[in-house]
């Protein structure tokens, strides 16, 4: 039974033989009416053109005198015993009576003489053992004996049996049409599904060694395409996901091997030979500050390994620039002030964001300018509209980072100066999560230097219809 649920070959095939076994069945009924209805009409007929015959026999003497003296004669003609003919005059004893079967005499109203016969004047009786019966009555002119009454009937049992046995044909070759169409059905869902098999068998080969190999859809049928990209797509995502996953564990082993060893070299040394209670804070307090970086940079490497777009982005919504860009100067405005540095912030527009996110980004980038930007200089910061979006600029006035340094800059841990790498303030994460962010929000982010401005633009596209 568990078989027989889930397996699409199977089920196909039954309801291939369902289908051919009801089909068949129907059609085979609609014959059968129409083959029922003929033989009545035949069969009608048939008593018809009796009582039409014994119009024109009984109008000659001779026949009259032939059913006194021969009776037989008429039974034998008739030559069935299912059949009845009674002659005879209203009210009298019948002329001539021909009941081989000893059938029961139906009582008919007789078809006047002056009124032509027609197939609708039969009568059908249901008959014995469920065998139909029809009769007919009508009045004829004899001639010298006057009006006489004919009543002629036939027991349908050559029918009945040419019928059932019909129907007994219908239901076995529907059935054996049916069982025949599910054994054929059956092969050949399971060479349709062949292509299938063989995509699984594809997919089943691949692992964590071979994300990069794909699903080929060459040859494959039309109705798997989708599938087949469905599936590769799914396989890009997970590729990319175990490549985020094993550079994050990697620049992890990298970044936190030497702040460890010195933090272990450290208290060790410590511990050899005893100091000073002011010593000992001394240690802990760089040791306090050490691991809050350290703290920092597991918390930006787990927003950066387990960032996905569905569940980021489910408060995405539309913000004002204007309020956004004045949420940064007020932030910032303490920090700045410590050195120097002043906040020119203007904007106008929407921004179609998730509202954390989008600050976060920004945080950022302000944090890097005032970081290393020129004592007693300004920070702009500037939402300008376009067609299609919007454009964030943050550019602070500073050391002139080189060329080649520029493409990588979003990369992570990558410093343009190394002596700030142990920094307690600077992990090397702050603008791969800038450029993760943008990724998200399928926009673009880009950076320029030149003659001690550095200018950081962000793009946020517009909303689309459906968002």
């Amino acid at each position: 039974m568990s078989r027989l649920r889930h397996s699409l070959t199977l089920r196909l095939a039954l309801v291939f033989a369902l289908l051919a076994f009801v089909s068949l069945t129907l059609l085979g009924v609609a014959l059968y009416r129409d083959l029922e209805r003929e033989l009545i009409r035949r069969d009608d007929a048939a008593l018809v053109n009796r009582i039409d015959q014994l119009r024109t026999f009984l109008n000659d003497s001779n026949t009259l005198e032939l059913i006194r003296t021969k009776p037989a004669l008429f039974q034998n003609m008739l030559g069935n015993r299912e059949a009845l003919l009674t002659i005879g005059a209203p009210g009298q004893k019948p002329l001539l009576v021909v009941n081989p079967g000893n059938l029961a005499m139906p009582s008919l109203a007789p078809v006047s003489m002056d009124h032509p016969l027609s197939l609708s004047d039969v009568q059908h009786y249901p008959g014995v053992d469920g065998v139909p019966f029809a009769a007919l009555a009508a009045t004829i002119d004899s001639g010298d004996m006057g009006s006489l009454q004919v009543v002629t009937g036939r027991l349908m049992t050559e029918r009945t049996a040419v019928l059932a046995r019909y129907r007994l044909n219908v239901y076995l070759f529907a059935s054996v049409a049916a069982i025949l169409l599910a054994l054929s059905g059956y092969l050949l869902v399971h060479r349709g599904l062949l292509p299938v098999r063989r995509l699984a068998r594809h997919a089943h080969g691949i692992g964590v060694g071979n994300l990069t190999e794909r699903l080929d859809g060459q040859g494959a049928p039309r109705e798997l395409l989708p599938m087949i990209e469905a599936l590769n797509a799914m396989l890009d995502r997970l590729g990319k996901g175990f490549m985020q996953l094993g550079q994050v564990s990697t620049d992890m082993a990298h970044e936190l091997r030497t702040p460890i060893n010195n933090l272990l070299g450290e208290t060790q040394v410590a511990l050899q030979q005893n100091r000073s209670v002011e010593a000992y804070q001394q240690l802990l307090a760089s040791n306090v500050e050490e691991l809050e970086r350290l703290a920092r940079m597991l918390d930006n490497m787990l927003f950066l390994a387990r960032t996905d777009p569905a569940s980021a982005l489910s408060q995405r919504q539309e913000l004002d620039a204007a309020d956004e860009m004045e949420r940064m100067a007020d932030y910032f405005e303490g920090p700045a002030a410590d050195v120097g540095i002043s906040i020119d912030a203007q904007g106008s527009g929407v921004i179609w964001a998730e509202p954390m996110l989008l600050r976060r980004a920004l945080a950022n980038l302000c944090a890097n300018a005032i970081k290393y930007g020129a004592a007693h200089s300004e920070l702009f910061i500037r939402a300008t509209p376009t067609a299609d979006g919007i454009r964030l600029i943050v550019r602070n006035h500073g050391p002139t980072i080189p060329a080649e340094h520029l493409p990588r800059l979003f990369e992570r841990f990558y410093r343009v100066d190394e002596s700030r790498e142990r920094s307690a303030h600077s992990n090397g994460l702050g603008l791969s999560i800038v450029a993760t962010i943008m990724q998200l929000h399928h926009g673009g982010y880009s950076v320029s230097s030149s003659e001690g401005v550095t200018c950081f633009e962000l793009f946020f596209p517009g909303r689309r219809v459906g968002e």
